[in-house]
């Protein structure tokens, strides 16, 4: 039994026609830091995909790094869901599939530094159907507008990650 991970930085971001987060290159004192900026009073999303090599079962692990843009304190809520299609099986028209159910998860600032990197895992357990090989969208969405979300400002996703049981 191993663990098959999935990577996405900032770049690969597909979105739709609203809720878009603000794409970004921070030139950084030794070295750019790329970003996707979501802002605290809307929820915004973008959206990845990848093929669902070698999945085995159960759920998957969203792994976010995310610092803040100004804050200091607050509690981000971050959410992922999945459309998940098994090609040469699936009937469903791929314009018009729907994601499954939204996980979400909420991470507290750190405090101190507003540009402090942290790590918020949110637990995929809706799966769409999910089978090995499949073509997975992926949504990760900030929800800003939700009362559990209270830090000022905008959280800046620098990478995504998700892993998975091959067995």
């Amino acid at each position: 039994m191993a663990t098959v991970y999935q990577e996405f930085s900032p770049g690969e971001a597909e979105f739709d026609s609203a809720n878009i987060p603000q794409i970004l290159s921070i030139k950084g004192t030794n070295y750019p830091v790329p970003g996707l900026a979501f802002d605290a009073d809307g929820d915004e999303e973008a959206y990845f995909n990848f093929m669902a090599s070698e999945y085995g079962s159960g759920n998957l692990t969203l792994e976010l790094e995310w610092y803040a843009d100004t804050a200091t304190s607050g509690v981000v809520r971050w959410g992922g869901s999945i459309a998940a299609i098994t090609p040469n099986t699936d009937s469903q028209d791929i314009e018009t599939d729907a994601l499954d159910t939204e996980n979400t998860a909420d991470d507290t600032h750190l405090g101190t530094v507003g540009q402090r990197v942290h790590k918020a895992s949110v637990t995929i357990s809706n799966l769409d159907s999910l089978a090995a090989d499949d073509r997975v969208t992926l949504r990760i969405r900030r929800e800003g507008s939700h009362g559990n979300d209270t830090m000022a400002g905008d959280a800046i996703l620098t990478r995504a990650r998700v892993s998975y049981s091959d067995s």
